[in-house]
């Protein structure tokens, strides 16, 4: 099974493009913290990601620097030829769901969260062969409500 969950931080705006054919393509990096260190040390790494077709123009339109996501995809490993003549590999993550957890950089440092205009606070890539919408759950201005439940009711 190849499947990896990331929550991270955008290190730079994502790069939109589309292939020969038309397919769109877009391409970003997270910085993901680990925990710390026996010193107390925070370490953090970088990952490529990849989203298409929709998926990648909900990410190219939403995501900016700084905004916090969530983002479930498989690793894929591809090879290049470096500029002195070596070979080198990277790893890259494909996307199959990225969920934006915070909001644009200039709405947060002021403590105001505006919603887009589109519904995109979860975008998810569609099934092969599925004409399903490329984002899902409830629209970007649904509020939450308080249920109690009582603990005799849990399953477990």
């Amino acid at each position: 099974m190849n499947k990896v969950y990331l929550i991270g931080n955008l290190t730079r705006d994502p790069e939109m493009r589309s292939t020969s054919t038309g397919i769109p393509v877009c391409n970003f990096s997270i910085a993901v913290n680990r925990r710390k260190r026996a010193d107390g040390q925070q370490e953090t790494d970088f990952f490529n990601i990849v989203a298409w077709r929709q998926l990648a123009e909900l990410c190219s339109r939403y995501l900016v620097k700084g905004r916090k996501v969530a983002v479930a995809g498989s690793i894929q490993t591809r090879t290049y030829e470096a500029q002195d003549g070596s070979k080198r590999s990277a790893f890259d993550i494909v996307a199959d769901d990225v969920e934006f957890l915070s909001p644009a950089q200039g709405s947060a440092s002021s403590g105001e969260y505006h919603a887009p205009a589109a519904p995109a606070p979860r975008a998810q890539a569609p099934a092969y062969g599925s004409s399903a919408p490329a984002y899902g759950g409830a629209p970007a201005d649904a509020g939450f409500t308080q249920v109690q439940v009582d603990d005799d009711e849990l399953p477990f």
